[in-house]
């Protein structure tokens, strides 16, 4: 596995709160292993923390804010795309204004900045959210649709169709973090004439200006009218320019509008707090739908690491030990022989796999005419697969065999069928001490758990 990284050193940069108008100087510094990204508002007393924690959205109205305690910052998924992009996983902002500076509307000047401050490597291993199963987000009013779908990699894809006739329907694609500097994080937030005006007019945006954001001109306009934006802007000679934006803005990519889509998407994302492993496509995304999505899959991280879901595992993956490997480690020979995979393991965990057929030997005298696998027969394969494990922890392992100490609240949750394919995760809860093995386990089907158990076992060296 890859590991975590932070800044080398510190850097800073300013620039003006699109919100606020003021001047606002951000700093960025190294941070601890898994601290996160995490802002921090030194100009209020106490100097409050921020994570940047999609718990803590509090709008996602032209811009995504964060608030804890009555501290806010505003428009921060911009930075946090340029830090995913980056890869850079632990680092603090400190900010002396409630908002991140809009720079040129881009993530571009956020990458420069990290860039010169170089990326450093921690001695943690990345954690990462593996999409094992579809997720989906609809809203139908609106025709915005988010699908997750399982992926070994990170890959975004963005469609956008705003019905104009000046920005025609585009579609954008992400999959390799080397491209981003280069290809994502230098597209520009957009946004259409009438929309701008009444902002400007109702002094919602007082930072915004024609160099932080591409202007859209859906209609012909008079020299009164161009003229009327220029007082607005405070800038002379503002045109509309052959692609129908103002003031010749020239466009960084030909789709840059759906780029900045993917850019807002992926910093949006982030808020879900460790990297993610899936193949994400967006039709019509914006903040609200991006944050929606992303709450999702952290319900999902606390589902799975309450033992509510089924952690990801790769069932499909060439096994650490086949059924032959496994007779290697265990004395049980058939009928009694009930694991048939062994799909990983480490010095902490395993994780096995039982297929259940209907030549199963206990069908025979078990619920004959509505088979139902018994539940000793459950917790029996599970104390193999810990049993595995144990004996993995010894050198000489053929000189030892695992017995049973004790066992605790096991619970059954849900029948096991014929056809079913059960799949055991064991964590052990104390280290492996004098062969004594202490662990807890969860067996599941189609990802619910079906069986749970604590169970202590030891490894008792064979008479001679």
């Amino acid at each position: 596995m890859d590991k975590q990284h932070t800044i080398s050193e510190p850097v800073s940069l300013s620039g003006i709160g699109l919100h606020t108008g003021n001047v606002v100087n951000c700093h960025f510094k190294p941070a601890p292993e898994n601290n996160g990204v995490v802002f921090q508002r030194i100009d209020i007393e106490g100097k409050p923390l921020i994570p940047a924690d999609v718990d803590l959205v509090v709008d996602t109205n032209r811009g995504t804010t964060l608030s804890k305690g009555g501290a806010n910052v505003h428009t921060v998924e911009h930075v946090l795309a340029a830090l995913y992009g980056l890869q850079i996983d632990n680092v603090i902002i400190e900010l002396d204004g409630p908002e991140l500076p809009i720079l040129d509307g881009s993530a571009y000047p956020f990458v420069e900045a990290l860039e010169k401050a170089g990326r450093k490597e921690q001695s943690a291993e990345r954690e990462y959210f593996t999409i094992s199963r579809n997720i989906y987000l609809e809203e139908p009013e609106t025709r915005v649709e988010i699908v997750g779908l399982p992926s070994d990699d990170y890959r975004l894809s963005v469609m956008i169709d705003f019905e104009s006739k000046v920005l025609v329907t585009q579609s954008a694609y992400f999959d390799d973090f080397s491209t981003f500097r280069q290809k994502i994080s230098r597209a520009r937030t957009f946004v259409f004439l009438h929309e701008l005006e009444y902002l400007v007019k109702n002094n919602l945006i007082k930072g915004g200006d024609l160099n932080n954001a591409i202007v859209f001109v859906e209609q012909k306009l008079s020299p009164e009218k161009l003229d009327e934006l220029s007082g607005i802007f405070n800038k002379p000679d503002v045109k509309v320019n052959g692609s129908h934006t103002l003031n010749n803005v020239e466009l960084n990519y030909a789709n840059e509008p759906a780029r900045h889509k993917l850019l807002d998407l992926m910093g949006d994302l982030a808020l879900v707090g460790m990297p993610i492993r899936g193949n994400i496509i967006a039709t019509k995304p914006g903040h609200k739908a991006n944050v929606a999505f992303a709450k999702k899959i952290r319900q999902i991280i606390k589902d799975e690491k309450a033992g509510k879901v089924m952690p990801y595992v790769d069932l499909a993956k060439k096994p650490l030990y086949d059924i032959n490997q496994i007779a290697e480690f265990l004395p049980h020979r058939y009928p009694f022989l009930l694991v048939d995979k062994i799909i990983e393991m480490s010095d902490s965990h395993v994780v096995g796999l039982k297929n259940v057929t209907m030549n199963e030997p206990f069908f025979q005298g078990h619920f004959p005419g509505n088979p139902v696998m018994p539940g000793v027969m459950q917790i029996e394969a599970m104390a193999q697969v810990g049993g595995i494990l144990a004996m993995n922890s010894v050198d000489d392992y053929r000189q030892y065999t695992p017995y049973f100490i004790k066992i605790e609240s096991v619970k059954f949750k849900q029948k096991v069928l014929p056809g079913d394919t059960l799949v055991f995760i064991l964590n052990l809860l104390s280290p492996i001490r004098r062969g004594i093995c202490h662990m807890e386990g969860k067996a599941y089907v189609d990802g619910k758990v079906v069986m749970e158990a604590e169970m202590m076992a030891q490894l008792i060296r064979n008479e001679a």
